[in-house]
Order: structure tokens, then sequence, then C-alpha cells
């Protein structure tokens, strides 16, 4: 099969158009026509002369992702995809339109191996890591949906299907040619990586000192709690996780986020607002409540808006930030933990 364009670098681009005869200046053409013009393939790339667009489109694929299907939720402002990739896995993707942001959710994983007990896509396991090409490719695809409208993409999170520092190397390696100045110039600081809370994986992070934003799933103060919600944590405690993230704010100075899916009955209450507090206490840090998305897997249910408040209320009297998050796409399977292919 041939290679996924997007899986190179500028440098490795550069070398392997130069074993090709050409002159240096043609891989520049071809990066600027991928990352800035997005190309959607070597036909489009209309400067080079005719004999390269051949070549490149029988050397390469472009991303290797074809929209399968399409679901838009009833307001009109989510879009999820369906993503066919060219081993007949499949991936799903997400468009969120707000007043003034577009942010599309990207997978990193098909399937997960993480287990989360309330997400589907833990639900359905895990397939195999995405490459670096077919994340970004993701992002390329919405790119160009929105420039035909004359619009473009504001933020980017990885927290579609997958456990992203889990593939860690193509997550980083997409971010990066994401992150290029000279290709498609999306700004690091408006990209989120969400992890589980792998505490190894973490560090390495930190030590990276890369100006991506990081997120926590953490949905339990507790350990006995988190563990029967994300299995994980049987692993990397929560005593591990939290002093990753204090070596993560320590190292880069930048804030952390919490993520906490609000569960009826289970960890909304006001132990559990106090146990994160306390864990929590002296943390450069954020905490993103949301009451549960519904999963055809897991039987709890979405905190109620009273509930809600009072749990984002506590955080708050004990010096916690803290955001209730809009609910999106919830119509359409297309909001956090919904993600799965069901055929």
């Amino acid at each position: 099969m041939p290679e996924n364009i997007y899986n190179l670098t500028r440098a490795e681009l550069r070398e392997r158009i130069a074993t090709w005869g050409e002159p240096g200046y043609r891989s520049d053409q071809i990066w600027k026509a991928l990352y800035q013009e997005l190309a959607p393939d070597a036909g489009a790339m209309t400067t080079l002369p005719r004999p390269l667009r051949e070549r490149l489109a029988e050397s390469f694929i472009f991303g290797g992702l074809k929209p399968a299907n399409e679901a838009r939720s009833s307001d009109g402002q989510t879009r999820k995809i369906l993503f066919r990739m060219p081993d007949s896995r499949a991936i799903e993707a997400v468009l969120m339109g707000y007043a003034r942001r577009r942010t599309t959710c990207i997978s990193s994983q098909a399937g997960c191996a993480m287990g989360c007990v309330f997400c589907a896509t833990g639900q359905m396991g895990f397939q195999r890591h995405l490459e670096a090409g077919e994340i970004v490719a993701q992002v390329l695809w919405f790119a160009r949906e929105l420039r035909a409208k004359d619009d473009r993409l504001t933020n980017i999170v990885v927290m579609g299907m997958g456990e992203p520092l889990h593939n860690y190397e193509a997550t980083l390696a997409a971010c990066d040619t994401l992150n290029d100045p000279d290709g498609f110039n999306f700004g690091a600081r408006r990209i989120t990586i969400s992890t589980v809370g792998l505490a190894p994986a973490i560090r390495r992070f930190a030590d990276e000192r890369r100006q991506v934003n990081l997120a926590i799933s953490l949905h339990g103060a507790t350990d006995e709690l988190r563990a029967s919600l994300l299995p994980i944590n049987k692993r990397y405690p929560l005593d591990e996780v939290f002093a990753a993230a204090r070596y993560y704010t320590t190292t880069t100075h930048r804030r952390i986020t919490f993520e906490w899916a609000l569960i009826a009955g289970v960890n909304d209450t006001p132990e559990q607002a106090e146990a994160l507090a306390k864990r929590a206490a002296g943390l450069l840090c954020h905490v993103n409540v949301i009451p549960l998305n519904p999963t055809t897997g897991y039987e709890g249910q979405a905190s109620t808006r009273e509930r809600v408040a009072r749990f984002s209320a506590a955080l708050e009297a004990h010096g916690l930030a803290c955001t209730v998050r809009v609910r999106r796409g919830i119509d359409v399977a297309a909001g956090c933990g919904q993600l799965a292919i069901q055929s």
C-alpha cells in the first residue's frame, strides 16, 4: 500500500523528493499545497508539473480517510463523521460550532484499551493505533470543509476515540505537523490532549515542555471509586496521577485541566468534591465538569442541574476554579464518551 504522505515530517518529505531528482523547492511547494492550500490529493497541486503530480499520486495516499456516514445534531451545531480507513477499520470525529469557535474533536486510536466503564469507545475495546497521518487527516478534512464556507478551525481537542498518550509518538508527531509555522501553522495552545492518567507519559510530556494543553480525565477523587469507573486507576492510582500532574505544572508552569463526568449518586457528592479539593490543593489547575453522556453499555445517569450546581459550587468554595461544560451532539451520540463504531 502507498505510504500516507501526512506521516512525513517536512524534513522527511524534502529528503524523499530529493531522491527523485527534484530541486529542493519542490518539497516546499508540496508542503505548502498540503497544509496551506489544503490540497486533498496530488491532482489539486496545480503549482507542480504534471509528471511530479502523477508520481506523488502513485507513491502516496493523502490521509487514507473516506467519509462513510455523517450525523448532524438537531441544533445544527455539531457534525459527526464516520471515517473508513484503508484496512476497513473506522473512526469517528466531530466538529462543534460555537459563537466564536470551531472545535474539532479527533481520534487517536480505533477503539480504546483503557476500558472506562461509561465510555462507548472503551466498551468497544481496542483495535489499533492510528498513524500520525491519520490523525492529521481528520483535522485537514474539517479544515477544508470550513474553508469552503470561508470559515476556519479555532481549536483541536484530541478527545475522540482512544487514549492519546497510549499512542504517544503518533499523537505528538501529528501535533508537531499541525503546529509547523511553514505549514498548517495551528497554535499549540489551541490544541488539547486528554488522558486518563498515564503517569509516566504525563511526566515525559512535561519534560518535552510542549505548549499543547493537557487534560486529565479524573471522574473520581478516591481510589476505590475511580478504579470502579476507570480500570487504569489500578495501575496508576490517584497518588501517582496527582504526583505526575504536579510535576507537569512545576516543570512547565502551565495549568492542567481535570475532566469530571458527573454521574448521579456516584461521583457528584459533597464528599467527592471535598476529596478532589483536598488532592488538588495548591495545584495550578482547572476543573471541567459535565453531566454524563448516555451510552448503551452503562446504566448510570447524568446528574441533575441541581446536583451539578451543588458540586461545582462545592469545588469553588474550596478554591478550585470550575466550569460546567455545555453538552453538544448528544442526540447523535457525538458527545464526550459516546464515540463508537456500531457496525
